[in-house]
């Protein structure tokens, strides 16, 4: 048995890999203790983890992040927002994470190992506050695009596939600069905080949160991801994360439509999370469609999503609309997702071998998007409130082009080839 810190910033699409991986090593005998915010303390015992509270100065709750950071809704969608988060919403809590980790390992916990998702910056400055074997093995845990600035990539924030062709690596290496300097402001934040911490970051934040940690276990495959020659020995693609176990749910008094659909199945979803505005992509997306011979589900991650959406209009009479409806269940049937594109749904759509259309803004969702078109599994729509006839005809040529389904079946064989808990568990497994 190995004892392990799992640390994950207080987000929900943070927390929730770091919880498949702690469940994965509880089942395994290990014992595991989460820091991360207060409000996921039911879920961390609900993956059989001791569940530790990041202090006040780390804490928030993402679902009202205004209250936090008030400031933060002035600064637009994109790379004004970015940087704003990176100084305050992860650069801010820095050296509180790190005195929590500190004080967990010398007084309560001192374990071997300290994963955490790469943007949990205490895990940084812990990394570099001793040499190994004074201190725990850290692992960095790869829950989106790796960060780090390449000659063969643009950087990422632009949401671009790779140049090619004469000069492409001399032009990435020019955007590169040009995104250091955008992040000049950040990088000087975020050295102050870490200085706090009694560490020094060895280079531009961007690259260290992929390069500091002794492994960095990208939870996607090469098929996915944009090729690059300089990732560093410590960095390996380990495959996407298992869809998390779930509570049973009963399934909608409409599912016999879909079990036996004698027409192509489009699901709709603006995620778990993102989901407070179903006028964004949900709605559209079902009014789009209305006229195509498709059986659309939307699942809107909402008790009273389907009452919301029937305020918004009448619904279309191939459109059935669900609160929260099982991906396991439903991506077996469908022909295409239609989503906003968060990592871990884009990786159980293609675990499925379904081709996608993708509409997303904010956080790593055009990046997300860009990968999807630049791997041929799927259409970016590049806006996170598409028009319903921009939908339409992104679903219609997924659906008429064979390729993205070939694609997004060549994805689904890949990932076959990879089994992230068993790389985890490896790594464990030779600190014991």
């Amino acid at each position: 048995m190995t004892l392990i810190i799992a640390a994950a910033t207080p987000f929900h699409g943070h927390v929730q890999p770091v919880l498949a991986v702690a469940s994965d090593l509880v089942r395994r005998g290990h014992e595991v203790v989460v820091l991360t915010g207060s409000r996921f303390a039911e879920d961390v015992r609900a993956a059989g983890a001791q569940h530790v509270s990041l202090p006040p100065a780390a804490d928030f709750d993402d679902r009202r992040l205004e209250l936090y950071f008030p400031d933060r809704a002035a600064f637009p969608t994109g790379p004004a927002q970015l940087d704003y988060d990176m100084k305050h919403v992860f650069g801010d809590p820095t050296a509180a994470q790190y005195r929590a980790l500190r004080t967990l390992l010398e007084r309560r916990y001192p374990a071997s190992v300290v994963i955490s998702d790469p943007l949990f910056l205490g895990t940084t400055a812990l990394t570099l506050s001793a040499p190994p074997g004074r201190r725990p093995v850290t692992v960095g845990l790869g829950i989106t695009m790796p960060t780090l600035l390449s000659e063969d990539a643009p950087p990422i924030g632009l949401a671009m596939p790779p140049l090619v062709g004469e000069g492409a690596r001399k032009r990435h290496r020019e955007m590169n600069e040009q995104v250091k300097e955008v992040f000049a402001g950040a990088q000087r934040h975020i050295e102050e905080n870490f200085g706090e911490s009694g560490t020094k970051l060895p280079g531009f934040v961007l690259d260290c949160l992929v390069t500091v940690p002794d492994h960095y276990l990208q939870l996607t495959v090469p098929g996915f991801e944009y090729p690059r020659t300089d990732l560093p020995p410590s960095f390996r693609f380990v495959g996407p994360l298992p869809a998390a176990p779930r509570a049973p749910r009963p399934l909608p008094d409409w599912w016999a439509e879909v079990a036996r659909a004698d027409r192509p199945v489009v699901v709709v979803t603006q995620g778990s999370f993102d989901n407070r505005d179903l006028g964004r992509l949900v709605r559209p997306a079902v009014e789009a469609l209305a006229d195509e011979d498709v059986l659309v589900v939307a699942t809107t991650g909402r008790e009273d999503g389907p009452a919301a959406i029937e305020a918004a209009g009448p619904v279309p009479a191939n459109a059935r609309i669900g609160g929260y409806v099982p991906f396991d269940a439903l991506l077996p049937h469908a022909s295409v997702l239609v989503t906003n594109g968060g990592y871990g749904g884009v990786h159980e759509a293609l675990r499925h071998g379904v081709p996608l259309v993708v509409a997303g803004d904010g956080e790593d969702k055009p990046e997300v998007a860009a990968r999807v078109q630049w791997s041929g599994a799927g259409l970016d729509l590049r806006t996170g409130e598409p028009s319903p006839k921009a939908v339409r005809d992104a679903v219609r040529t997924v659906l008429a082009e064979p390729g993205y389904r070939e694609r997004a079946g060549a994805l689904r064989a890949e990932f076959g080839r990879h089994d992230a808990f068993e790389a985890i568990a490896d790594v464990v497994a030779k600190v014991s």
